[in-house]
């Protein structure tokens, strides 16, 4: 039944991801991870790339940029609620919230997250 069990999210965030913003674990499977991430008002992560996952966005709530950059391709968008954007593995990335609001998404990657060394200090966008 492990396996099968459901999970509320977490008042409280369980740690701080490499970028700053706050991450509360939701649950895996041996290929994939999902997570909630808030990044409050005013904020702004820092710039990584990961190692060996793979990630994909969707933006529940509050408004933030997000800029990626793989290779010769670079994009800055303007992520709202109901949009889903992808982090191909090292693909450099910065995120900040420019609303009045907590910036919020969830996050599924792939493989499962497999801890803090798993992200990479790239030159800040912003």
């Amino acid at each position: 039944m492990h396996q099968l069990a459901p999970k509320l999210l977490s008042a409280i965030p369980d740690h701080l991801a490499p970028d700053g913003s706050e991450i509360r674990e939701l649950l895996s499977v041996t290929g994939a991870s999902l997570a909630h991430c808030t990044l409050p008002p005013n904020q702004m992560s820092k710039a990584v790339k990961h190692r060996t996952v793979e990630e994909i966005w969707y933006v529940l709530a509050g408004q933030g940029q997000v800029w990626r950059k793989l290779g010769i391709d670079e994009l800055v968008v303007d992520a709202v609620p109901g949009m889903a954007l992808t982090i191909p593995r090292d693909t450099h990335f910065q995120f900040r919230n420019t609303g009045p609001e907590p910036f919020v998404f969830v996050i599924a990657t792939s493989p499962k997250w497999p801890g803090a060394d798993e992200a990479i200090s790239v030159p800040d966008y912003w």
